[in-house]
């Protein structure tokens, strides 16, 4: 399978490495509007640095679209419209509309169209999916410490969005409940939030979103009847209890569910190239990345009701901060 990768940041690069590594896979070149950026990884991986997306046109069969999130219905759209599949990273877009743009130019040109959202991939959390069955409440912590990487959108966008991401699709159900606040820390965006999610079963969740602190924690936990889950996802592995016998001195089952391990990015990558070549609905489609959009949005609309009553941290966020 021919693939490219058009944009070659931090995400971008790592997604040459990948494809680099894969053997379904042959890296024919990398397109950035940074040509230093893209002769340095060209020249790092042994592949041509083309000068414009156009010029993959007959030379790649899929593409891995890591440019910022402004340029993504854009590029995605103009790749999609030259028959290329494409692999988008999260989020999908810069907004709803731009998003249904993607979906819709997919559907017209009879595309693949994935959204990289890479938890989705992890060794743990796809080791919980068999055993999850009425989840009605989640704990999620998703801390990271400060770097200068993706300031230019909120927390809510950059990192919570993996788990609002993860929560629609354990339960199956659209959210009907929020409540979230959230204050920039160090930039003038969002840096840490916090959200209370409702389903319409009853399950709730609470989410915690952060990148300025002092440990790097990436765990969510789930309870259903009798049952307590937790997934580490930097350990990319969960475990499982359960009550076997309750009761004043209940007796507990412990187990750590089979999780093979993989790269969740090489995972995700090895799972587009098969649903490229066996034209199978991605895991993680257009339609999935959408919805992930739009409840992301809806918390950030919580943090900025509360945020108008709050006057302190008012004036840093005006009415559709981004």
């Amino acid at each position: 399978m021919r693939v490219a990768v058009v944009g070659v940041g931090d995400f971008g690069r790592n997604h040459v490495r990948v494809y680099h590594e894969l053997e379904e896979a042959e890296l024919v070149g990398v397109v950035d509007a940074d040509a230093a950026r893209a002769g340095a990884a060209a020249q790092e991986f042994s592949v041509r640095a083309f000068d414009t997306i156009e010029a993959l046109a007959g030379k790649a069969d899929a593409v891995s679209l890591a440019v910022p999130t402004v340029e993504h219905a854009r590029l995605g759209c103009r790749l999609l419209e030259m028959g290329l599949d494409v692999l988008v990273e999260k989020p999908i877009a810069a907004s709803l509309g731009e998003a249904d743009d993607l979906v819709r130019t997919a559907e017209r040109c009879g595309r693949i169209l994935q959204v990289g959202h890479l938890e989705r991939f992890n060794p743990g959390l796809v080791a919980v999916l068999p055993l999850v069955k009425r989840p009605l409440y989640f704990e999620v912590h998703r801390l990271g410490v400060f770097t200068p990487r993706s300031l230019d959108v909120d927390v809510v966008y950059d990192v919570m969005i993996h788990d609002l991401d993860i929560l629609l699709a354990l339960t199956g159900e659209p959210v009907t409940e929020i409540a979230a606040v959230g204050i920039p820390v160090v930039t003038e965006k969002v840096d840490i939030a916090q959200a209370r999610l409702g389903f319409p079963s009853g399950a709730v969740a609470n989410i915690t979103a952060s990148r300025v602190s002092t440990e790097r924690v990436r765990k969510m936990r789930f309870f259903q009847h009798h049952e307590y889950i937790s997934v580490d996802f930097n350990r990319q592995d969960a475990l499982r209890i359960r009550v076997k016998e309750p009761g004043p001195q209940p007796k507990f089952d412990f187990e750590k569910p089979a999780a093979d391990p993989e790269e969740p990015l090489r995972a995700e990558l090895r799972s587009f190239l098969n649903c490229v070549r066996t034209r199978t609905a991605p895991r993680v489609d257009g339609a999935a990345g959408r919805r992930a959009l739009e409840l992301a949005d809806r918390v950030m609309a919580g943090i900025r009701e509360h945020a108008g009553r709050v006057q302190w941290i008012g004036s840093a966020l005006p009415p559709g901060n981004q």
